[in-house]
């Protein structure tokens, strides 16, 4: 049970960032973007790619990967924060889907963590159960 409303979050997180992505892109002018607005898209179909993955396959890969694309996402956002911002692009954190994405994409990688240590745990206690 608590892997399955884990795996539930991270799906949530992986098409709750999606989105956040696809809204921006469609909707806020970031398609006019030069390097960001395809990098968006990318994004857009990544987080549902890897929704998919982790909702289907029941293997540490694409909880690996959604990790990967949490941590990659917000560590994007948070260099585009900075003076220097990324490509061009400088974020304030004022926008209401700069939080939302922010907390799709931490769920990505904390219950992302939480479901791939308990597939772990739960596979080397299975490993162990097996040798008795």
């Amino acid at each position: 049970m608590v892997a399955w409303v884990l795996r539930a979050l991270v799906v949530l997180g992986l098409l709750g960032s999606a989105w956040v992505h696809y809204d921006l892109y469609a909707n806020q002018g970031f398609s006019d973007i030069q390097t960001i607005g395809p990098l968006f898209l990318v994004n857009v179909v990544a987080g549902v790619v890897l929704a998919v993955a982790v909702l289907l396959w029941h293997h540490w890969l694409p909880v690996l990967g959604a990790i990967g694309f949490g941590a990659a996402t917000l560590g994007a956002y948070l260099i585009s924060l900075t003076p220097g911002g990324l490509f061009g692009v400088h974020e304030q954190f004022v926008m209401a889907s700069e939080v939302w994405g922010v907390v799709t994409e931490a769920g990505c990688v904390v219950f992302g963590i939480a479901l791939l240590l308990l597939m772990v745990r739960s596979r080397t206690g299975a490993r162990a159960v097996a040798r008795v």
